[in-house]
């Protein structure tokens, strides 16, 4: 590693130092994280395989639901493992560009996930504000449209940023990263050069997919609850309101966890580092634990075959 007036010039490796301040209780942290990635692979792993095997379930509604499960994977996969290696084995070193890989594969998945679920969000606003056309609207070529476009919109505008480090920053103040994964500006505040570039475009990505997203995923649900409570009878306004409250749980503690992840990040100086990066972990290994259990709990359909799987009824 070469040193070159105070500065390290292009590290190979990077420290990951786990949560700053509670280093000595890491290894019992890890415990309910690990505990949580277990329950996320299970619950996610049966969705996928409930949705998978069972022909009624091929409709939209329970296709974005296997498309957010198999990101929750693969979410939890790209942070939980390492972060047992620190907080367990005391391996905090990664090399420079596998940091960066894990840093642009969990952005990306963040950024994919939000995407789907504003299209589960419009699933909903057609199925009851239009319920006659939802059918038409919702072809399998829209649903094939709408998977890869959520993908590729995360790609191309995360990219750039582990290639903007990557090309940019050739001295770094330290190697040691305050965090318990490669979080974009965890890595951007090592950098010994001007970082504005670099910051302007992660608050422009943040803001684009995060406010677009937001924005018609609200005004989805406004014109929904404005249609089911125009319903003249009380059980179809339940059972319209039946339908959305899940997706609505999971977009509360998604959206809510990453405001708060995002906010006391950037602007809550005066909040103690680990509250940052528990906040941060917790953004990360919440919704991929919970999704699974709210749809379990919430939608029939879902807990019908998952209870017929486990217990499947013995013919007469």
């Amino acid at each position: 590693m070469l040193t070159v007036n105070g500065s390290v010039f292009m590290p190979s490796v990077l420290t990951l130092i786990g949560i700053p301040g509670l280093e000595s209780v890491q290894c019992w942290i890890g415990i309910p994280f690990c505990v949580m990635y277990i329950i996320a692979m299970i619950g996610n792993s049966l969705i996928l395989f409930v949705i998978k095997t069972e022909e009624s379930l091929h409709i939209p509604m329970y296709i974005f639901l296997a498309m957010l499960a198999a990101t929750d994977v693969g979410l939890s996969t790209c942070i939980l493992p390492k972060m047992l290696g620190i907080f367990w084995f005391h391996s905090p070193n990664i090399f420079h560009d596998a940091c960066l890989l894990q840093m642009g594969l969990i952005h990306t998945l963040q950024a994919t996930e939000s995407g789907i679920l504003l299209a589960m969000a419009l699933d909903r606003y057609v199925a009851i504000c239009n319920p006659l056309r939802h059918a038409t609207i919702f072809s399998q070529q829209l649903l094939i449209n709408l998977g890869v476009g959520v993908t590729l919109r995360a790609i191309i505008l995360i990219i750039p940023a582990p290639l903007l480090i990557k090309c940019r920053f050739k001295h770094y103040r330290t190697t040691v990263i305050s965090h318990s994964y490669c979080e974009h500006m965890a890595i951007v505040k090592l950098a010994a050069e001007d970082v504005r570039i670099n910051k302007i475009y992660g608050l422009f990505v943040a803001f684009t997919i995060l406010g677009f997203d937001i924005i018609f995923i609200t005004l989805s649900y406004v014109q929904i609850f404005v249609t089911v409570f125009q319903l003249p009878q009380k059980e179809a306004r339940l059972k319209a309101f039946n339908t959305c409250i899940a997706h609505i749980c999971v977009f509360l503690q998604f959206y809510l966890l990453a405001f708060f992840s995002f906010f006391t990040h950037r602007f809550g100086s005066h909040i103690p580092p680990y509250v940052h990066i528990l906040l941060s972990s917790l953004y990360l290994l919440v919704p991929p634990f919970l999704n699974p259990i709210v749809y379990g709990v919430k939608t029939k359909q879902i807990r019908d075959q998952v209870l017929k799987l486990f217990f499947p009824k013995k013919d007469c």
